[in-house]
């Protein structure tokens, strides 16, 4: 691949080894290309219904807010992967007045989610459901069962409570920088984040929902850039990471998700 980030960035994400779902059709799509000229965001864009509520749910990844008021609209989204998907849509997508919810917590397991499922994922009514979490139930000893048991649970309720809801299943994901770059740590972080992955890989398939291989993405990411230029502790990302996170979501979510 070539040095050049702005390339490595396009090549990275379109790549079948980043992302092998190019061939996958998007219902009502149409191309859209990043009018400043920038490479990588030539993507399929879905015909989201007019007022298509998103919700982003998880831990400190997702959070990323400044505060906690909802209505002070400079930070209500924070400065993660939401805050980048929703100013993109609403360029992109102007007329269609599509609304964003940012719900993720820092700190929060899949344990937490559940205490606060009801009231910031059901009463909220997303269209679209995007749930990452997982790193901290790995910092903190959650047992991989315990941790897939309650994940479904999230979901069954969902499903029940929402039936409408579409659902995106993102993985976790971690790099071997500062805090994790000993042997020891590294082999168990990976490992337990590559078993999470496996999980959501299949919840993915279980309760058809869009999944988002975000750790394939910053392994592809790191063989040409170091780790560190995309995320500072071995799990939060910088701004790089995010806008990786980005692109990502946007890309397959606009292949994989239909509206008929």
């Amino acid at each position: 691949m070539p040095n050049d980030r702005r390339s490595f960035v396009t090549n990275g994400l379109l790549g079948a080894g980043a992302i092998a779902l190019a061939n996958t059709p998007a219902a009502k799509a149409e191309s859209r290309k990043n009018p400043s000229g920038v490479s990588g965001y030539d993507y399929q864009l879905p015909a989201f219904p007019k007022g298509t509520r998103f919700l982003f749910q998880g831990d400190s990844i997702t959070d990323m807010k400044w505060g906690r008021n909802q209505k002070d609209r400079n930070h209500y989204l924070g400065h993660s992967y939401v805050y980048l998907i929703a100013s993109r849509l609403g360029v992109d997508m102007p007329h269609a007045k599509l609304e964003f919810f940012n719900r993720g917590m820092s700190g929060h397991k899949v344990s937490d989610l559940k205490k606060r499922w009801q009231k910031d994922t059901i009463d909220l009514k997303p269209d679209i459901l995007s749930i990452l979490i997982g790193v901290n139930d790995v910092g903190r000893g959650t047992p991989t069962a315990e941790w897939e048991s309650t994940y479904r649970a999230l979901l069954d309720e969902t499903k029940k409570g929402l039936p409408k809801t579409r659902l995106v299943l993102m993985d976790p994901f971690v790099l071997r920088v500062t805090r994790l770059d000993n042997d020891t740590a590294w082999k168990r972080w990976r490992g337990e984040v590559d078993r999470q992955r496996a999980i959501v890989k299949q919840m993915a398939k279980d309760y058809s929902a869009v999944h988002i291989r975000t750790q394939d993405v910053f392994d592809a990411a790191s063989k040409d850039i170091a780790p560190s230029h995309w995320i500072w502790d071995g799990v939060h990302p910088l701004p790089e990471g995010h806008e990786l996170i980005a692109r990502n979501w946007l890309q397959t979510v606009s292949q994989q998700m239909r509206f008929d």
